[in-house]
């Protein structure tokens, strides 16, 4: 069982995610913004962090820029989560240093395949 950092700002957008993070065998931590996700990530150490993309104190590209240049943090891999799914998007989350991408609306299968992907290419 991995430990999963969600960083999500919507409730409704939080609880399905904490939802789905159960459901496939993992704990959930919580922030609800970029500070305190970012604070909560050098506490605990999650395996994972999901990362929402727009997030009201700073975008999730920043956050994730902050915990890549942090060596406590370095190495966690950490999720795109958003709604943004216009053509260079991915590939602009990627560069900017996320390790994978999942779109809004979550489709579970596809939540699954690639949190588990991600936590089995871990050193």
């Amino acid at each position: 069982m991995a430990k999963i950092l969600i960083i999500e700002d919507s409730p409704a957008n939080m609880k399905l995610a904490v939802l789905l993070v159960g459901s496939a065998g993992h704990s959930s931590l919580q922030a609800e913004d970029a500070r305190k996700g970012i604070a909560l990530a050098r506490d605990e150490l999650p395996d994972l962090i999901l990362m929402d993309m727009q997030l009201p104190d700073m975008d999730g590209m920043e956050a994730t820029a902050i915990l890549k240049a942090d060596a406590a943090t370095r190495r966690i891999p950490v999720v795109a989560l958003t709604a943004s799914a216009m053509k260079g998007d991915r590939e602009r989350m990627l560069a900017s240093g996320c390790d994978g991408y999942i779109e809004k609306p979550i489709d579970f299968a596809v939540f699954v395949a690639e949190i588990n992907a991600i936590l089995g290419k871990r050193p």
